[in-house]
This record gives C-alpha cells, sequence and structure tokens, in this order.
C-alpha cells in the first residue's frame, strides 16, 4: 500500500511534463503511487506519460472516455477515484517539487494527526527563465494546527492570505471524499478554490513555513491564462456564489457572511486580479514575464 497517491492531470503538456515527473521520481520516499491523468490531449504527452509509466510500475495513465477534455476537477476526479493511499498528492504538469517534499509532508501529519490538509511556502519560480524567483508564505499562521473555520476567513479570495497551490497540497483522502472531492462545473479556474474551502471551513489544517514546490511562472499557464483574457472578475464572482451556496446547505454561517459582504464588495469596486495581495503577486509575475 502506497503512503501517498500522486494525481498528475495534464493537457498538452509535452514542454514540461517531463520534468515535472522527474521531480517525483527524485523524492526521497519512493512509498508512492502515481496517476497520470490526460484530459484530452493533442500533442505528445499521453506517449511521455506512457513511456515513464511503462518503466515504472507505480504509475499508472488514465484518460476519460473517448479520451475527451472534460476540464481540471473532473481530470482530478478521475485520479481520486483510481487512489489508494490515505493521502493524496497533486503535481501539475509544469510544475516541480523539491526532493523531499513527500517526506517533510508525512512527517509532519505523522505528529500531528488532526490534519486535514497541510501546505507549506511556495517559491513563484521564475528563474528557470532568467528570471527572479519569489519565495511566497502561504496562509495566515504557520507551523501550527489552525481549527476552522479560521483559514477559510484569512486565506484569498475572503482575506488577504494566500492560498496555497495545488501543486503544493497534501490532503486527506477519505476527508476529501467525504466533501464531495472536487467540484466538476469548475473547469479550468477557482477549481482548487472549490475543493479546498470545503476543507478550510470545516477541517483542521496546517500550514508550514518550509518551501517544497517550484510553481514554474510562464505566460501558458492557467492563471496567466485567466488574468490576460479579462476573465478573472466572472470566474472569481462565479465561485464566490458558488460557495455562498455550499456553505449555507453545509451550516457554515461565519465563512457564509463573509462571502456575502465580499460580494457586496466587489459591488462597490469590482474586483480585478490586482485588487487583492496574491493577485497583486501574480500580476507583477505576469508583468515581469512580459519583460
Amino acid at each position: 500500500m502506497p503512503a501517498v497517491s500522486i494525481i498528475c492531470i495534464y493537457l498538452n503538456a509535452e514542454r514540461f511534463l517531463a520534468e515535472a515527473l522527474d521531480s517525483v521520481l527524485a523524492q526521497d520516499r519512493t512509498d508512492w503511487e502515481l496517476l497520470l491523468v490526460d484530459d484530452g490531449s493533442t500533442d505528445g504527452s499521453a506517449a511521455i506519460a506512457a513511456a515513464y509509466a511503462a518503466g515504472d510500475p507505480r504509475m499508472r495513465c488514465l484518460a476519460h472516455p473517448g479520451g475527451g477534455n472534460r476540464g481540471m476537477s473532473a481530470a482530478r476526479n478521475l485520479g481520486l477515484a483510481e487512489a489508494s493511499a490515505d493521502w493524496i498528492a497533486f503535481i501539475d504538469a509544469d510544475d516541480r517539487w523539491h526532493p523531499h517534499k513527500l517526506s517533510a509532508q508525512l512527517a509532519i501529519v505523522g505528529r500531528e494527526p488532526r490534519i486535514a490538509l497541510l501546505a507549506g511556502c511556495v517559491n513563484y519560480w521564475a528563474s528557470w527563465q532568467g528570471g527572479a524567483d519569489m519565495p511566497t508564505p502561504t496562509g495566515h499562521r504557520h507551523d501550527v494546527l489552525i481549527p476552522p473555520p479560521d483559514a477559510a476567513l484569512a486565506l484569498y479570495p475572503l482575506g488577504p492570505a494566500g492560498a496555497p497551490c495545488p501543486s503544493d497540497v497534501l490532503v486527506r483522502r477519505a476527508t476529501l471524499h467525504q466533501l464531495g472531492n472536487f467540484e466538476n462545473e469548475f473547469t479550468n479556474s477557482f477549481e482548487d478554490c472549490a475543493a479546498f474551502g470545503k476543507l478550510f471551513a470545516t477541517q483542521p489544517v496546517w500550514f508550514s513555513s518550509q518551501v517544497w514546490l517550484n510553481y514554474r511562472i510562464h505566460p501558458g499557464s492557467s492563471v496567466a491564462g485567466m488574468i490576460g483574457g479579462g476573465q478573472y472578475p466572472a470566474r472569481r464572482r462565479f465561485f464566490l456564489r458558488w460557495y455562498l451556496g455550499w456553505l449555507r446547505r453545509n451550516g457554515v454561517a461565519e465563512v457564509a457572511r463573509a462571502v456575502r459582504r465580499r460580494l457586496w464588495l466587489d459591488r462597490l469596486r469590482p474586483a480585478t486580479y490586482r485588487h487583492t495581495a496574491p493577485g497583486r503577486l501574480a500580476w507583477r509575475l505576469r508583468q515581469g514575464l512580459r519583460r
């Protein structure tokens, strides 16, 4: 039985996929399984994944029936349906883990069994193409257990603190499943906010001061595309309205009030990506790429 089930979803990611997979193979913990989920690629990504899986029995390739594209949430859920470990990790096809990522995270959850979700600081990685890296804390308090719903109120998009990147998260599989896994209507943005927001509102979580992830900064990322395409305000509003409904149905009144207030404030001051601290960071990084 593996200690961690790793889910890597990809869509036309042949440029970076091998580097992401190499960072999994470089882990100093080897008791993992890797589920490679093709979300409808038309480039050479599937061939790269198949070549890696053919050489390592810990890896398996998955795809939707008919090989279609169903979006990020559905792809992650396909991986979750095949996962066997108690803990789930994600690595996006353009990111890279530090070699001790899994061992350090498993040590923390081993010491504190109440943790449902764990994440660390993130290195926003621009040096891969000559830029300046930006190590950035995730969460509002570090190296302590945070009871619910504190994180939901403090983290983006309700609070000023940065939310975790999916590639940095370690999450308890049974808890994520109990809360409905990922929400399929979120196909290409805010899918992490929807899934992890449910945990932040109802479960104890932990934000570490350690750095385990290089989050690759490049114009083809989903965040860069959302910003550059002007889609951010509408997608943020869609998420907040969905989250409000979920919170009401599940009796999380304190966070529901905060969401209502955020929607009201956004009507007074239309939301832009630069409106929030994490958004300002992402915007600065995008401007750096343009230069």
